[in-house]
């Protein structure tokens, strides 16, 4: 069956269409992407992940689906609720 991983920072993006057998977990298939050629920053084994935008709690047990895309997620430098709160006190400012 054919999926996707996808990775993105601002300055780049990549997605890598993979065929797997069925019953391949999400964690199965990051690995197999060999994303961290492309991002060395990326601990495949720990990256947190999600299937369309929907978080994935155990990316070891869940199988994927014919045509799923996984994402991995970076780590966020600031708190939305901050990044928000700082927004707004900048507007308030002009």
């Amino acid at each position: 069956m054919r999926v996707e991983v996808a990775y993105a920072l601002p300055e780049k993006q990549k997605i890598i269409a993979l065929e797997v057998e069925d019953g391949c977990t999400v964690r199965d298939a990051v690995r197999r992407s060999n994303i961290q050629v492309f991002f060395p920053d990326v601990d495949v084994e720990t990256v947190k992940v999600g299937i369309f935008g929907k978080a994935v709690r155990n990316a070891e047990e869940q199988e994927l689906k014919e045509g799923e895309r996984v994402e991995l997620y970076r780590e966020l430098k600031v708190d939305p609720k901050q990044a928000r709160a700082n927004r707004a006190a900048k507007t308030t400012k002009d």
